[in-house]
């Protein structure tokens, strides 16, 4: 794998490691405010984060060794409407900066294992983007967020609010590999 590519799978590797472990905690603020739903989505998104993390990784497979891992995460532990700022913040940075960059130097070098890992994950990115800015109107107006159960993808992340499909409509994988939040 060439270097670049490998840095940058590392540094989205980091940034969505951070991101699930952040949503865990936020899920739980979240919960202590009163906000039910809006704790599943942060607890959901959280595991689609850890799909993510997951796919990059096995994209480099073949790269061993102990790197410094450059990552942004956003931090704070204030209310569960800063965190919510804090996740759509996140996520569209990914969406609209972090991925674009990424894929466009892994299409370069030729990299079909980053390429397709990272395509996965700036697909779903931008469900979890809409979700998050659904929940932080709610919460900004007081109230818990309406929300049916979320499906996700522990292949590829990606994330469903209702049934749970045949297959993925992104990776292809079959229903059972979707986990459930209700």
């Amino acid at each position: 794998m060439h270097d670049m590519t490998a840095a940058n799978l590392r540094s989205a590797f980091g940034g969505e490691s951070m991101a699930h472990m952040r949503y865990k905690i936020w899920g739980d603020l979240a919960e202590k405010e009163g906000f039910a739903n809006v704790a599943r989505l942060f607890r959901a998104v959280a595991t689609a984060e850890q799909a993510h993390a997951t796919g990059h990784f096995k994209a480099m497979s073949h790269v061993g060794g102990a790197f410094n891992v450059f990552a942004g995460a956003g931090f704070g532990l204030t209310n569960t409407s800063d965190a919510l700022a804090g996740a759509i913040g996140g996520e569209v940075f990914e969406i609209n900066e972090m991925y674009p960059t990424y894929l466009e130097v892994a299409r370069f070098q030729g990299e079909k294992g980053a390429i397709k890992s990272m395509e996965y994950a700036v697909m779903a990115e931008r469900i979890h983007a809409e979700l998050y800015k659904k929940a932080k109107k709610a919460v900004d107006s007081k109230k818990d967020m309406e929300l049916g159960p979320v499906r996700i993808c522990k292949v590829c992340g990606h994330t469903i609010e209702g049934g749970i499909p045949d297959k993925c409509p992104i990776c292809s994988a079959k229903s059972e590999f979707f986990v459930s939040f209700e």
